[in-house]
């Protein structure tokens, strides 16, 4: 069999195009523009995300407010070592699946991302099942983002009802997507460094003031270690039991954080020279879980006791992030209101992140043909306007936050996402272990791979059974004595059961049985990824001696 790792096809002579004067070659691709017809009259995404957008979407692009917000909650049931070690054993998780990702994406960037490969490496009813569940996934999230952007904006307007803003965040949201991908790139590399810059200052003004820094000079040190202590007695069962249940509870709250990272896949079929560039931004990821998450999380267990009065998100505030607490006790005045302005615009880029997610998932379905072909349609510069709108009309649940509370609204999509965040990578592992299998059985030699990781396929197998377990185990609190809540249960647990059932039913229509080992495709749409790698290499690199910004 023909190897794919040194397969280059071979190219056309470049020519010019003389009203815009960019080099194509006549399979219809350029540097900065993949646009060949997908064979139905629709015309293809557009690879207009550049190096810097993929490096800073991978970094920071889907932090919000599970860091920002979502800690005190983790705090106040875990303790700072029920904190710490629930996003040390999440971060773990999530590193282990960005590798299994990163190398099947790197290989194979096509759109749709994870979604198209469950189909080539397991069966159309796996593809079909993880990619509405990822589409459910960020189509319900978009709306908590939006509430939450409107209830951080009740911090300095208690008067204007939350609709006007959750409505001007929309808009701006819609609009930014409508752009193009390449003015989503430039927004979300923007609004990234704001939050990039924000959780780095945070964690050197926090050491600052842990060691005393601060207007009151008091040096606290791990004094809220030692008192109240470093776990909590979850619901006040004594003993190691106890402490195990309060950090089991910050596991499911740590995932929604962490939810996201795999953007980096579906954005492959946007980004230019992927097969550079995204083994790049997965090799990132280890940053982002290190510095920002596992920092974050050191700093807020040292700066605020688990028992302190503002650990409570049920009032839906800034008020109540563990940063704006610990900056508020050390006496610091004008900080809270500028460090709660940097959560609205990470909510808001969360929010924008969250519709460009949902819309390309819906866009990878319909080339799957498990959504109708309408979601195809692109206009003539490659943007999926049908899928746009489509999502963005979901973001109208926000409103419900009106009547019900934003805050509560905001738990209810926080826990659907978690569980079907956690399902989704669940299937990113069980696609995995198909590919690597694959490869085994055909005899590829996996170092040769764009990208490749020592650590499999252990890591897979890890993530993959850590991550059923943290969603079978997700909403157990509710079922402690006098613990019922029938919200929590609910939306704990549709997700979970809902994957199972779309997978059966799927099964039952394609009747497809799963793809055996030695019969897998590793060589389709191939020759197209390395025409266009082969492409840039001779257009960008080989004339200016090295890497350009296409790299």
């Amino acid at each position: 069999m023909l190897s794919p790792f040194n397969y280059h096809p071979p190219l056309p002579p470049p020519t010019m195009d003389e009203k815009t004067g960019k080099t194509f070659v006549k399979n219809g691709s350029d540097a900065e523009s993949f646009t060949p017809s997908a064979g139905n009259g629709e015309v293809k995404l557009v690879r207009q995300l550049k190096n810097r957008h993929i490096a800073m979407i991978s970094i920071g692009g889907v932090i919000g407010t599970g860091l920002f917000l979502g800690t005190a909650n983790s705090l106040r049931s875990g303790g700072p070592i029920g904190l710490l070690l629930g996003y040390m054993a999440v971060g773990s998780i999530c590193y282990s699946v960005m590798i299994c990702l990163g190398e099947m994406v790197a290989y194979l960037p096509i759109p749709g991302g994870h979604i198209k490969l469950a189909e080539r490496f397991v069966d159309p009813a796996f593809s079909f099942t993880m990619g509405w569940n990822y589409w459910y996934n960020w189509a319900i999230i978009l709306p908590a983002e939006l509430s939450a952007a409107a209830v951080l904006i009740g911090y300095w307007d208690h008067k204007t009802s939350p609709a006007v803003w959750i409505s001007v965040c929309l808009v701006v949201t819609v609009a930014i997507n409508l752009c193009g991908a390449g003015v989503y790139g430039e927004a979300e590399f923007i609004f990234a460094s704001i939050k990039v810059i924000t959780v780095v200052g945070l964690i050197i003004l926090g050491i600052v003031l842990d060691l005393g820094g601060g207007p009151t000079h008091d040096r606290l040190g791990f004094r809220y270690w030692k008192n109240p202590g470093p776990f909590v007695q979850f619901h006040g069962i004594p003993g190691a039991k106890g402490q195990f249940l309060g950090w089991w509870a910050v596991m499911t709250q740590a995932a929604f954080s962490f939810i996201g990272t795999e953007i980096v896949a579906i954005a492959a079929g946007e980004a230019k020279n992927p097969r550079r560039n995204l083994p790049k931004a997965i090799k990132r990821v280890y940053i982002r879980i290190l510095l920002f998450y596992i920092g974050g999380t050191l700093i807020i267990g040292l700066l605020v006791p688990s028992n302190a009065d503002g650990l409570n998100l049920a009032g839906g505030t800034a008020a109540s992030s563990p940063f704006v607490i610990a900056i508020q006790r050390s006496g610091i005045k004008a900080l809270p209101s500028i460090i709660n302005a940097c959560l609205l615009t990470s909510a808001w880029s969360a929010a924008s992140s969250d519709l460009y997610t949902s819309s390309r998932a819906l866009y990878g379905l319909a080339t799957s043909g498990n959504a109708p072909k309408i979601f195809l349609r692109t206009s003539k510069r490659g943007l999926p306007y049908v899928s746009i709108g489509f999502c963005a009309m979901f973001a109208f649940l926000a409103y419900m936050g009106i009547n019900s509370g934003s805050g509560k609204v905001f738990g209810w999509f926080a826990n659907m996402t978690s569980v079907a965040g956690l399902m989704t990578w669940f299937g990113i592992t069980v696609t995995y272990i198909r590919f690597y299998k694959g490869m085994q059985a055909q005899g590829f030699d996996r170092s040769k791979l764009p990208f490749a990781s020592k650590f499999q396929p252990y890591a897979a197998w890890y993530s993959m059974i850590f991550c059923l377990l943290i969603c079978i185990f997700s909403g157990w609190a509710v079922f402690l004595k006098g613990g019922w809540a029938t919200d929590i249960f609910v939306t704990n647990y549709l997700p979970l059961v809902g994957f199972p059932i779309m997978y059966v039913g799927a099964k039952l229509y394609y009747r497809q049985p799963i793809a055996k080992p030695h019969e897998m495709d590793f060589i389709t749409d191939i020759d197209a990824i390395e025409a266009e790698t082969y492409v840039i290499f001779l257009l960008y690199v080989l004339p200016h001696g090295q890497p350009s910004e296409f790299h």
